[in-house]
């Protein structure tokens, strides 16, 4: 009997997860410290949806100027839209010129974003950071 319920809180548990995604652009450069700004929407199966500002910021030995116009990310274990919201640990190794893609997992507690992106620019280094989601005013 418990074994049953204990089954049954799991499944409304994993119901309860929202599959959200971020669609963005992003433009910024980067000389031993890496920033980069940009604008998105996230958006959720449940019917929730948000407007958001992206701010990157971090050091390492990196060097490049990047416009990513065309940025996907997505959330996984996000109950409600307000997770996604707040900062992003991650790290990078990078190299590119001209038009190019990336491709990067940040987490933030229980909360991980799969990002990917395709734009223009040049870029070399290693980068270590934070990648910060707020609401859009």
């Amino acid at each position: 009997m418990l074994a049953s319920v204990l089954m049954i809180g799991a499944a409304a548990v994993r119901a309860a997860e929202a599959d959200c995604e971020l669609h963005f652009s992003l433009h910024g450069w980067s000389v031993l410290y890496k920033r980069a700004e940009g604008r998105g929407r996230v958006v959720c199966d449940n019917g929730q949806s948000m407007s958001v500002r992206i701010r990157v910021e971090g050091g390492g030995l990196t060097v490049g100027k990047h416009v990513i116009d065309d940025g996907r990310g997505k959330f996984s274990g996000v109950h409600d839209i307000r997770e996604v919201l707040g900062a992003y640990a991650g790290a990078e190794a990078h190299a590119g010129a001209v038009k190019g893609g990336a491709a990067q997992v940040l987490t933030k507690g229980p909360v991980s974003l799969a990002l990917s992106g395709s734009g223009r620019g040049w870029d070399l280094g290693i980068a270590f950071g934070r990648f910060e989601i707020t609401a859009a005013k």
